[in-house]
């Protein structure tokens, strides 16, 4: 049976590009604002806030993971309640390698790996529009193994450090979407995913992107009337079947393209689509050039 969460995850290409250490005593406030990056921050000891786009703060504490996909802003802030008159400090360079925020000494009370993902797929943006526009993850077993490795060698001045914390990233972005998967309160396709419905309706979609759905067919394979499948489909994943389906079908498109995986024909056959010329008209709309030139433009590019 197809995932289509690993299908997702497949095609974004996660990678930790870029992480670090900070700790933190006494007041202190960071704030950031990151143009749509994607913002992880690991609580190895102690806690802290978060506010992200003008959001009431959440209270972090150790063992806590969160995920932002697209962060536009966010504030750090010390667990100590802030003074009038404190202003943001950026870290400090400790000689360890780690950062300071705060008060220059005695013991921190909390410790952070905080740090930037990027995705490698070219259609990034659709794809973290399927996301939850925020994952926080807290007390799941799994992830708490995961975190505590990540805690384990961020404290470890062990060879290839920063290499094996890329790659523990990568396993925390995927279990905390897995865990998001099952508490995702905003819409997404791992909203979708969770209800059992539209599930089967989504699975279907990636299964089989070839066959000519309808949303009569659709809400069939959901059990649904078609009215209440589209309505349930459009408020749980925030886009209407039929657009997720285009959206789908583009996506894997532009990979097969980007592989030069067969002809122009057979690439429109395979993401549903009668002939090469009906493809190029639906491809040039939803991307802004056709087929061909995407391909060429692409290859010239090298692997992405």
């Amino acid at each position: 049976m197809v995932d289509p969460f690993a299908e997702i995850v497949t095609l974004l290409q996660p990678a930790a590009r870029f992480s670090k250490v900070v700790v933190g005593a006494g007041r202190w406030r960071v704030h950031r604002e990151e143009l749509g990056q994607p913002f992880y921050c690991v609580v190895i000891d102690g806690a802290c806030r978060l506010t992200v786009d003008g959001d009431a703060p959440m209270a972090l504490r150790a063992g806590d993971f969160v995920l932002i996909p697209a962060a536009q802003q966010f504030t750090m802030t010390s667990q100590e309640l802030l003074a009038p008159g404190d202003i943001d400090a950026p870290p400090a360079p400790l000689p360890d390698g780690e950062f300071r925020l705060g008060i220059p000494t005695g013991a921190p009370d909390v410790r952070l790996l905080v740090g930037h993902c990027s995705f490698g797929s070219p259609d990034a943006a659709l794809l973290v529009s399927l996301l939850p526009r925020l994952v926080h993850v807290r007390d799941d077993h799994r992830l708490a193994t995961v975190v505590q490795l990540v805690a384990d060698e961020s404290r470890a001045g062990r060879p290839a450090r920063d290499v094996v914390l890329a790659h523990l990233v990568e396993v925390l972005f995927i279990e905390a979407l897995r865990s998001a998967a099952v508490t995702a309160a905003s819409p997404g396709l791992l909203r979708g995913l969770a209800d059992v419905r539209l599930a089967g309706a989504i699975r279907q979609m990636h299964e089989n992107p070839a066959r000519p759905w309808t949303v009569a067919q659709l809400a069939k394979a959901a059990a649904l009337s078609r009215s209440a499948f589209f309505d349930r489909f459009n408020r749980t994943v925030g886009v209407a079947p039929m657009a997720y389906l285009l959206a789908w079908r583009m996506a894997l498109a532009k990979q097969l393209l980007r592989r030069r995986e067969g002809a122009l024909t057979d690439v429109a056959e395979r993401v549903g689509y009668s002939s090469a010329s009906t493809f190029s008209v639906a491809f040039a709309r939803h991307v802004g050039q056709s087929p061909m030139r995407y391909a060429r433009v692409a290859v010239a590019a090298g692997p992405g």
